[in-house]
């Protein structure tokens, strides 16, 4: 898996790319929360555009982050268009937590 972080605003805007499972959760759970804490940032954005698969970690990823916002007083937005990644999405109960988009700019102005 690929991952590439920039700030924009008081966001992390985090674009995934390939597989989200076991093998590389932990350790885009460990540059994610470098980079946002780093930074101070109030809002993660993960661009989920570009992966090609995503297991029960990565929704574990993905709460983790929510939490972690949640507790600073942010909030996580996705940008997807990919209907299997939106598809476990909506089954995993995460869009009644977070909003999804379908472009960085959109999520960014929320």
């Amino acid at each position: 898996m690929r991952i590439s972080m920039n700030v924009m605003d008081d966001s992390l805007v985090v674009a995934l790319e390939g597989e989200l499972d076991h093998h590389t959760s932990e350790d885009a759970r460990k540059d994610i929360d470098r980079q946002y804490y780093n930074n101070n940032l109030l809002n993660i954005i993960l661009d989920l555009r570009n992966l090609s698969f995503m297991d029960s970690s990565g929704i574990g990823l993905i709460m983790g982050r929510y939490k972690n916002c949640k507790d600073e007083g942010g909030r996580v937005s996705i940008v997807s268009t990919n209907s299997n990644v939106n598809r476990i999405l909506k089954m995993s109960g995460l869009l009644k937590l977070v909003d999804i988009y379908s472009n960085v700019d959109e999520a960014i102005r929320g």
